[in-house]
């Protein structure tokens, strides 16, 4: 087989994990630095001062919070995470390596599982994160022009029933 440069670029392959409560407190710096890469490559409207506010705040108050569960990789190395509260996803980041691999629906796939009808917030500046809901069958029913600190950074309300 050749190379050849007109042909559409593979999408990545989609990368085998395993889900796994958290293990709590212990792996809050990997849980962090999880999230560190996917808000570099996802938020452009936060600036570096959001980003170290927001990532002080998520492994002291914001992760014990939630009902966590880590997709790992065949080293048990965590490369995303699902926060839960009852049926709301409060959380979904992927790692770098591993944006585009499946990750991110294993998670939704495993709450959806559990869960007839998942709810979330995801922000209106983020187009990525909003098509990735969207392709998962969520569907926007409101808005809010603040996010919950009074941020001016819009969300949107999205719902997702048991039929997608």
């Amino acid at each position: 087989m050749h190379n050849d440069p007109t042909s559409r670029p593979q999408s990545p392959e989609r990368m085998p994990v395993d889900l796994r409560p958290t293990r709590g407190p212990v792996e809050y710096d990997d849980l962090v630095e999880v999230w560190r890469q996917a808000v570099v490559a996802t938020h452009a409207f936060l600036t570096p001062e959001d980003i170290e506010d927001y990532r002080v705040r998520l492994g002291a108050q914001w992760l014990p919070a939630v009902e966590l569960h880590v997709a790992v990789d065949a080293d048990d190395r965590p490369v995303g995470f699902l926060g839960m509260d009852g049926n709301r996803v409060e959380m979904l980041f992927v790692a770098d390596r591993a944006r585009g691999r499946g990750v991110g629906t294993r998670l939704i796939e495993w709450a959806a599982s559990r869960h007839p009808v998942l709810e979330l917030d995801v922000n209106e500046q983020n187009p990525s994160a909003l098509a990735f809901y969207e392709s998962r069958g969520f569907r926007v029913v409101g808005r809010s022009p603040l996010d919950g600190e009074g941020r001016p950074f819009p969300l949107l309300h999205m719902r997702r029933n048991e039929q997608g």
